[in-house]
């Protein structure tokens, strides 16, 4: 019995990087350089901050740990739920400045293995890696 012909599979090149052989992001690209760790100031128990404030202050400390772990990731094997609950493993590389797509390599999808892709973030459910 033959096996059913193979599907294409579209496929995103990237444009050549800046030196020529690879695709998409730069190594040495340009990075935002994370803040010092600055000891909080511990506040009194009468604090008198606004619930915007206090609202500003809980969404930028889930912003730094979010970008913490963006940089814990790099070159590690992650483990992605995209809708529909398809699972994807990859190799993360990098983000863009705005954090909207992810570049990985080594991408294992239920379809196949991709050499080098981008993932759009707004695809992503959650994702886990080891560290």
């Amino acid at each position: 019995m033959q096996s059913p012909p193979a599907i294409p599979v579209p496929v995103l090149r990237l444009p050549r990087g800046p030196d020529g052989f690879s695709h998409g992001f730069a190594p040495e690209g340009r990075r935002v350089p994370l803040k010092p760790d600055v000891p909080e100031i511990q506040e009194g128990p009468m604090s008198e901050d606004s619930p915007e404030t206090q609202e500003q202050r809980a969404r930028a400390t889930l912003r730094e740990r979010y970008l913490r772990s963006l940089l814990a990731m790099v070159v590690r094997p992650v483990t992605s739920t995209l809708h529909q609950g398809v699972l994807v493993a990859a190799h993360f590389g990098a983000t863009d400045l705005d954090v909207a797509n992810f570049y990985v390599s080594k991408l294992q999808t239920p379809i196949g293995v991709q050499a080098e892709a981008l993932l759009r973030c707004s695809d992503i459910i959650s994702y886990t890696f080891r560290l």
